[in-house]
């Protein structure tokens, strides 16, 4: 046993070795794109030192023609590398479609001019598509490392790799396969795409197929939601404010909704959908996560393994989930989508109550929703305060007549905060009103630094800085709290395209009220 715990050590030592045996370039060259230092100036701004990777990054890009990567992971690659904060690239694209490394470039520049938030300068473009190639699937393997050798022998020995898996999951472990056959394991990081199974016993055989290739440092697994700005403000709010973290506790704290409904349909998602459904599509892979930032305790460090840590216990701490607790539904008319079972009971709606037993959270409840073609689009973590004992307020006052005081995180890409409280009504007598006190990005004059989702977690996974992303325990541990549902769920609900979801969830989280839809709409920054 002891020679096999040592072989595996040398396994895992191995695969984390950097990247090399490629061609040192000449003495005084640098590498497209290379900065001297991160404090180097990039256009009007400055990439602050430390946010990027130090050694130039060769991406080997699967599923490189798919929907996703057209429309964020190109043009988030576009915007960090002319941004500066990746120093030295080579971009190697791998799909099923016969293309060239030219016709490759000429999808990229598509991509780019179609999804794109910002302006795609000139001769950014030209520094980028001279970084592209393009290996077609069918090339195999040994296509796969020709590409891979001439981009390291253009970035020196010092480059390391990032292989992204943008791909189906029944197509992630042959994607898996051929970067190993194309020996382009050792040094390499992996970024996984959702669902990382689809129950505890395939999410168990898919890490243990990986982990037999990758050892778990290597492997990120991406979640898009924890990469927005307004996601990790939640630990700034919570640990750097000493008004809120004394109060975040069962004390204080009535119960918790996290809420994100959705207007779209499936597009061209139905094969997809119907093996898996809103719970394992969203609550396992999104919601689960946004859940352990708001409910962790605080970490040792700022850094990714204490981070982790605390995470994981969130979800050791979960109890498992209650059918009797879950609201499934499914929008009028899904049956008759392309693609669909015209008998299927997946859901396209899932609203939920769980809980967290442990000191902090104990008997607090905590709601969860999402589902497609409901009446908005939103993000919402919004967080209820017990009322007080006792009013001292006359009746007929207005105090309590509008719920409880909330704090509400919006998780859109705007990222609003807002408090709301009673306040008196100006004028004679004693009437409160419900007011706010709100936040929105758009005020500070750092709005433009604001790195999309995407983008922020590629450069997280280049840097080799976990955070954000998930581990094999914490994904496990929630599918193991998930079985009582998925092994006997309750029947689908039809609910009505446009509606908020089928009327028996008003009686899941009886006697609160749903946050959404808001009473009161968000204000609009002035100026």
């Amino acid at each position: 046993m002891a020679q096999g715990l040592a072989g595996a050590a040398a396994r895992v030592n191995e695969a984390l070795k950097p990247a090399g045996g490629a061609a040192r370039p000449a003495p005084g060259a640098r590498p497209r794109g290379v900065r001297p230092d991160y404090e180097e100036e990039v256009g009007m701004a400055k990439v602050p030192q430390g946010v990027g990777p130090r050694h130039p990054q060769l991406v080997v890009l699967f599923g490189a023609t798919g929907d996703l990567a057209r429309r964020k992971l190109l043009p988030g690659l576009f915007h960090l590398a002319s941004a500066g904060f990746i120093p030295g690239f080579r971009i190697i694209g791998v799909s099923l479609d016969p293309l060239d490394a030219d016709g490759f470039r000429t999808l990229a520049r598509g991509a780019l001019d179609e999804f794109s938030t910002r302006p795609v300068d000139e001769a950014a473009w030209q520094d980028f598509s001279s970084a592209l190639d393009y290996v077609p699937l069918a090339g195999g393997a040994d296509a796969l490392r020709a590409a891979a050798e001439q981009a390291a022998a253009a970035l020196g020995p010092d480059h390391r790799r990032l292989h992204y898996l943008s791909v189906p999951p029944n197509a992630a472990l042959s994607a898996v396969h051929q970067l190993a056959e194309a020996d382009l394991i050792a040094g390499a990081r992996v970024v996984m795409e959702k669902p990382f199974g689809t129950d505890l016993a395939s999410a168990v055989a898919l890490n243990a197929r990986l982990h037999e290739v990758f050892a778990e440092e290597q492997i990120f697994r991406i979640d898009h939601f924890l990469g927005k700005e307004a996601a990790q403000n939640i630990l700034a709010f919570r640990f750097a404010n000493g008004l809120f973290e004394p109060i975040w506790n069962r004390n204080f704290i009535d119960h918790v909704q996290i809420d994100v409904p959705e207007t779209l349909g499936l597009g061209t998602r139905s094969a997809f959908y119907e093996s898996v459904g809103a719970y394992r599509d969203m609550v396992v892979t999104h919601l689960f996560q946004i859940l352990a930032f708001m409910a962790m305790e605080p970490p040792t460090a700022l850094e990714p393994q204490p981070i982790s840590e605390e995470k994981n216990k969130v979800f050791r701490s979960m109890l498992p989930i209650d059918p009797a607790n879950v609201v499934r539904g499914q929008y009028t008319g899904y049956r008759a989508e392309p693609g669909v079972d015209p008998e299927s009971d997946v859901e396209t709606f899932i609203a939920l109550k769980c809980a967290i037993d442990n000191w902090r959270w104990a008997g607090v409840p905590f709601y969860l929703r999402t589902g497609k073609r409901l009446a908005q689009g939103q993000r919402v973590i919004s967080i209820a305060f017990r009322e007080p004992p006792k009013s001292m307020f006359p009746a007929h006052s207005g105090v309590g007549a509008q719920g409880p005081d909330h704090l509400t995180f919006d998780l859109s890409d705007a990222s609003k905060v807002s408090l709301s409280f009673y306040g008196k009504r100006p004028g004679p007598g004693m009437r409160l009103d419900k007011l706010s006190l709100q936040f929105a990005m758009g005020e500070t004059e750092l709005v433009g630094d604001v790195l999309e989702a995407y983008e922020r977690l590629i450069l997280d996974a280049m840097r080799g800085d976990r955070t954000l992303f998930t581990t094999s325990e914490g994904i496990e541990r929630l599918w193991q709290v998930s079985m009582p549902l998925l092994e006997m769920a309750p029947p689908v609900r039809l609910y009505e395209v446009g509606s908020w979801g089928p009327k028996s969830i008003h009686q899941l989280i009886a006697p609160h009220a749903w946050r959404l839809p808001f009473e009161r709409a968000w204000r609009t920054p002035k100026g």
